[in-house]
């Protein structure tokens, strides 16, 4: 089957995934570089809830043949990286601790429709959208950071993130018409960039 590719773009000589509308503005990456520890902690977060999403679709969907093999291998890498994110922690003597939410994940959330399988397709969607702002962010994170080998630890994730956010895609293309994909995409894109619109004041992956 044909499907429509996302490719990283250069935008100011960063890669970034062409689905988002809006770039991070410098302010997050001001706060981000100020509080790298925070930062750390709340990657380690990030990827182990990227885990259970990708989890949780199979158990909403366990039917779905195809989503659940390339979700399975997306569960296992998330789960990876979530403990090389850790060693980090480890290496800065930084405890395992909560953290509060930036309201990113509430906002996308708020903008999934209850019914299926529209629920279906805006869950595959805003999932891949918070790849492609995780790939966005761990790029400027590795161009940004003072500390040579943690860039080239950021770095070395963009690649997979951004593979994330095609498997998303790809699925959505796959379950649902080629157009109604599209635009459902370009509706929560916009949603997705305007949650980013104010820096939220505590410094998170997506605040």
């Amino acid at each position: 089957m044909q499907f429509l590719q996302f490719q990283p773009v250069l935008t100011s000589a960063l890669p970034t995934i062409n689905a988002l509308k809006q770039p991070t503005s410098d302010a997050w990456v001001e706060q981000a570089i100020a509080n790298l520890d925070i930062i750390l902690l709340d990657h380690s977060h990030c990827e182990r809830k990227a885990a259970g999403v990708a989890l949780n679709f199979m158990f909403r969907y366990p039917s779905n043949t195809k989503m659940v093999r390339e979700l399975t291998a997306i569960a296992r890498e998330e789960l990876e990286h979530f403990e090389l994110v850790n060693q980090w922690l480890e290496r800065r003597n930084i405890p395992l601790a909560p953290l509060s939410p930036p309201p990113y994940g509430a906002g996308l959330k708020a903008a999934v429709r209850p019914n299926e399988p529209d629920r279906f397709l805006d869950s595959l969607l805003v999932t891949g959208l918070i790849e492609a702002r995780s790939h966005e962010r761990l790029g400027l994170l590795a161009t940004h950071c003072p500390e040579a080998e943690l860039a080239k630890f950021y770095q070395s994730l963009m690649a997979s993130e951004a593979r994330h956010f095609g498997t998303y895609w790809v699925l959505a293309d796959t379950y649902f018409d080629r157009e109604i994909v599209q635009q459902r995409l370009d509706e929560l894109a916009i949603v997705e960039s305007d949650l980013l619109v104010n820096l939220h004041p505590e410094p998170r992956i997506h605040s």
